[in-house]
């Protein structure tokens, strides 16, 4: 009984909380190394060019009007970058 319990809470921590921490790190680490050029989304799909990263916030322009916008850097859901990455290892795994 004690031993199918454990295997139990290994299978979940295996399946579940393992990947989603390696998640969390991973969007952690990208939102650490944001530059200066860096083509990014927001987590509302606005898209746009980055011009000033600070501690905290990042400011890009969006699109040929050069409207710039400020956001938290917890807003910024992935880069051009990470996004051409995730391509490339989904085409590499066919």
């Amino acid at each position: 009984m004690i031993f199918m319990l454990i295997a139990m809470i290994a299978i979940f921590y295996f399946l579940m909380i393992r990947p989603e921490n390696k998640k969390k790190k991973k969007t952690e680490e990208m939102r650490n190394s944001l530059s200066l050029g860096d083509e990014i989304t927001t987590i509302g799909g606005i898209t746009g060019k980055i011009v000033q990263v600070t501690e905290d916030t990042v400011t890009f322009e969006t699109g040929e009007d050069r409207v710039r916008i400020q956001v938290k850097k917890w807003a910024i859901s992935t880069t051009a970058k990470m996004e051409a990455a995730e391509a490339e290892s989904k085409r590499k795994k066919k």
